[in-house]
């Protein structure tokens, strides 16, 4: 028996379509349901709307009004932006900070989140769960974690713009794991890297 069929779906598109303002219909009514814990890879020719997908999963493009759902575990995210969804993006354009070096491009994502700290119950008996920041420590241990995953564990001091295509590939793909998304969208993430690398 597949255990695959027992999981629940993580990511709903339910008829979305997507119109640009030339009138060009880039998504066309797609539906699709993918489980946790599923590796899915959209494949066609260029222009059939694969980024424009991953655009509106992402929240970066919107789709049509009334051009259907997007849903996260249940939950409907359709008008949602993109900073208040579990998932992260590599771009095919890498789209890392140019006044950073590696090691803050890679950590920028982790400054800004929030984590469950503490749970108390207020007067009304009801749970409150309360978050915080991590610590410089926390962040420099997952940073350090996600170089070496990409191989560029002695790069945090480096300048980005000092890199080659395929090195900051690898960067962009460092500062996206480095959050633990729960969704990962790829778009063109290996096209710099050679065939080892990959």
């Amino acid at each position: 028996m597949n255990n695959a069929n027992n999981k629940v779906d993580i990511l709903q598109l339910k008829n979305v379509t997507k119109t640009f303002e030339d009138g060009k219909k880039a998504v066309r009514n797609m539906s699709l349901n993918i489980k946790k814990g599923e590796f899915v890879t959209l494949l066609g020719p260029s222009g059939c709307g694969k980024t424009t997908t991953l655009r509106l999963i992402a929240g970066f493009e919107m789709p049509d009004e009334g051009g259907g759902q997007i849903l996260f575990n249940g939950e409907d995210i359709t008008r949602l932006p993109p900073y208040k969804r579990a998932l992260n993006t590599v771009f095919q354009r890498y789209a890392l900070f140019p006044h950073l070096n590696v090691y803050n491009n890679v950590a920028f994502g982790l400054k800004m989140k929030f984590v469950p700290d503490a749970e108390y119950v207020d007067k009304n008996g009801d749970t409150v769960q309360t978050f915080r920041k991590l610590t410089k420590e926390e962040i420099s241990v997952k940073v350090k974690n996600a170089l070496k995953m990409v191989d560029l564990e002695d790069y945090g001091h480096r300048n980005v713009n000092s890199l080659s295509g395929g090195q900051m590939q690898r960067v962009a793909i460092a500062r996206a794991l480095v959050n633990e998304p729960e969704i990962l969208l790829l778009d063109e993430p290996l096209g710099a890297l050679d065939l080892k690398m990959r």
